[in-house]
């Protein structure tokens, strides 16, 4: 039986979230060098907000999609009973508020707990994915992990960062020890630190003992963060090795194509607007560094030093161009196979340890960068045996 599928968007336009997504689950996608055709239906969907450019309506008309106003409707579709077999929640982008931390208020937890008052009632539940983060909130996020552990229904969570193409094809031995890590990443803070906190979780994950939790945390910004290089806080080795993987180098490269050591020719500290480091303690022990070098770089890398290998190991994240973004097939692919398979291909508990530290390096900001101890992100999990990301 085909599977019937409801889709609750903050809004559905070009080159949103819903539409990478939604789309893909109407008329397939390519991935592995082949077109896939989705084994769902999509029957029912809920927009929240119809900005300029919105297409849920004539989207609903070509695809014979029924709208409703309400989660529970587009869950019931109209009736009083659960009536699909999965759920997409894709809330980002749209007009939401802000907090005092700058994380944007997107609804992900109301609207999951009003699914699971739906799953309540029909006494089951069904598979769900919830689009980056669980939530703004380690709390909510932490209660939605333990809802669908209490319901036992599957819930998949997260960027395509961990599920995109890697250059190299990096994949860390499961059990090896991960003397110290760092990653590389550009954006805006909230929306695009966490692409890039989870992409360098999903290595370190991988480490012997698997993940226990984080015991501190730290954001500082500007100088500050040279300082803490030249502290030996983070590797300079790590940080070379990383921006060797960068595609995407500004300053000199883009003026007239010549290549530059970002690093050791001073451009990276001439070139980074506000640069920002996210200095995250785990409880075992592992030192991991998110860098935002908005204004030096274009891209996402990862580097780490692993006990046993004499050489850094490092990789870039690959994303594709507008306006296929294919990256988000590779994970509209997890979401397929968990929907047909009834199975997360990966934790949410990844997503949800990264709600929780992202949460606490913005709350570091907010009080001047202060170094602040977490000891309610003891969360323990173990990766799975495959890393999930795309090969071919």
């Amino acid at each position: 039986m085909t599977a019937r599928v409801a889709i609750l968007a903050t809004i559905y336009r070009y080159l949103s979230h819903a539409q990478h997504f939604g789309d893909r689950f109407l008329v397939g996608y390519p991935y592995e060098g082949r077109w896939r055709h989705p084994g769902v239906e999509v029957v029912s969907m809920y927009v929240e907000q119809h900005p300029e450019g919105d297409q849920s309506t004539d989207r609903a008309r070509e695809f014979g999609i029924e709208l409703y106003q309400t989660v529970r409707g587009a869950l019931c579709r109209g009736g009083d009973e659960l009536a699909v077999d999965a759920v997409l929640i894709i809330a980002e982008h749209g007009d939401y508020d802000t907090n005092e931390l700058g994380q944007i208020l997107y609804p992900r937890h109301d609207w999951f707990k009003q699914c699971v008052e739906v799953f309540e009632a029909a006494g089951r539940g069904v598979p769900v994915y919830n689009d980056k983060h669980l939530s703004y909130s380690f709390a909510k996020a932490r209660e939605m992990v333990d809802d669908a552990g209490r319901l036992d229904f599957p819930l998949l969570a997260g960027s395509s960062l961990p599920v995109t193409w890697r250059l190299p094809q990096l994949e860390l031995e499961h059990g090896c020890q991960i003397e110290e890590a760092l990653m590389i990443g550009v954006g805006g803070s909230d929306p695009m630190d966490y692409h890039a906190l989870e992409a360098m979780q999903c290595m370190i994950e991988r480490r012997q003992g698997g993940e226990t939790g984080v015991a501190a945390v730290q954001l500082v910004d500007g100088e500050e963060v040279w300082r803490q290089l030249e502290g030996g806080r983070f590797s300079r080795r790590l940080l070379e090795a990383a921006l060797s993987r960068c595609d995407s180098p500004k300053g000199l490269p883009e003026e007239d194509g010549r290549t530059i050591d970002l690093l050791s020719s001073g451009e990276l500290q001439r070139l980074a607007q506000n640069p920002a480091a996210y200095l995250i303690e785990f409880r075992d022990g592992l030192q991991a560094t998110l860098l935002m070098l908005n204004g030096a770089v274009g891209d996402f890398c990862f580097a780490a030093s692993v006990a046993g290998l004499e050489e850094t190991v490092s990789c870039q994240f690959f994303l594709t161009p507008l306006p296929n973004v294919d990256y988000s097939a590779c994970l509209v692919a997890k979401i397929d196979e968990m929907i047909r398979n009834g199975v997360a291909p990966f934790p949410a508990e990844r997503t949800m340890i990264v709600c929780g530290y992202l949460e606490a390096c913005l709350q570091s900001r907010h009080q001047g960068g202060a170094r602040l101890e977490t000891p309610h992100l003891a969360v323990s999990y173990q990766a799975p045996d495959a890393s999930h990301f795309a090969r071919a």
